[in-house]
């Protein structure tokens, strides 16, 4: 026998505010955080049939759908939320989720990792994509709790922060995939999330910014972008991974470390033999 299904995160954790979350937003939450966890457990499960030297790109989304897991059941459970009283317009407060900044904060950097790893750029410009990513992140945040218009103004900084980003995906990831002669895959893995980071802003103006739309729909529609995001782009860079030669794109790891590609060859790392002779000095007079 079945047995009833019944949400009662609202009850034991009641929601904060006068707009707060409803039941069918937590059911909601709830079934992201399926998602999240069934893929953590397939990517994890993946990893042990991975070839040797190729679990790059498998250890770096596990921690980002760690991350979304713990984020989605914090907040499916009402938790991970805070009151924020409105002076625009309606006077009343309106529940805010910092845990959906806290996911965005945390897990896109592994994603923009692996991004950065296929394109083949240096690490200097991942480690700049990372920190824009950031300062889009915050910046969304801390206008959600401001209260008064001076919110948009941390809007304006986030997505500047965020066409930054774009252009840096484009503009510096294109160049060099074409060299490593994978530029179709990464235009289509960098485009899609480029597409995805676009309505990002649409969703905060609706929901955390204007209050155009209530808390239940804008968690709905925060959730299908978080779902179109790392659980699309996940298996799909596993799947195109398969046919990409690691050597070349320089994300081959040894027992040694990643080591550069030389003249066609991968070389291992070389110790001195241990019987090697060794040469005896002649001692000086002294004077």
């Amino acid at each position: 026998m079945l047995l009833p299904r019944t949400n009662d995160a609202l009850k034991i954790n009641p929601p904060p505010g006068s707009h707060h979350l409803s039941t069918a937003g937590s059911d909601w939450m709830w079934a992201i955080c399926g998602i999240y966890c069934f893929s953590l457990l397939s990517i994890l499960a993946l990893t042990y049939f991975a070839r040797a030297g190729e679990k790059i790109f498998h250890y770096l989304f596990t921690v980002s759908f760690f991350i979304g897991s713990v984020a989605y059941f914090a907040m499916a459970s009402d938790l991970g939320s805070v009151a924020v009283e409105q002076r625009m317009g309606d006077d009343r407060s309106r529940q805010i989720f910092w845990g959906k900044y806290v996911n965005w904060f945390l897990s896109w950097p592994p994603l923009l990792i692996a991004i950065g790893l296929t394109s083949g750029v240096s690490w200097a410009t991942i480690v700049y994509n990372i920190l824009l990513s950031w300062i889009f992140v915050v910046s969304y945040l801390m206008g959600s709790l401001t209260p008064t218009v001076y919110k948009w103004g941390f809007f304006v900084f986030g997505t500047v922060a965020l066409l930054l980003l774009q252009t840096s995906l484009f503009l510096n990831g294109l160049p060099t995939s074409k060299r490593l002669g994978i530029h179709k895959h990464y235009l289509a893995l960098s485009g899609w999330f480029s597409f995805i980071l676009l309505l990002y802003p649409i969703a905060w103006g609706l929901n955390d910014g204007g209050n155009e739309i209530s808390v239940t729909s804008g968690v709905i529609f925060s959730g299908i972008l978080d779902v179109l995001t790392i659980p699309v782009l996940a298996p799909a860079m596993l799947w195109l991974s398969r046919g990409w030669d690691y050597k070349v794109l320089n994300i081959y790891f040894t027992q040694y470390g990643r080591v550069a590609v030389q003249a066609g060859e991968f070389p291992e790392k070389t110790t001195a033999p241990v019987n090697a002779p060794v040469r005896e000095e002649t001692p000086v007079e002294a004077v």
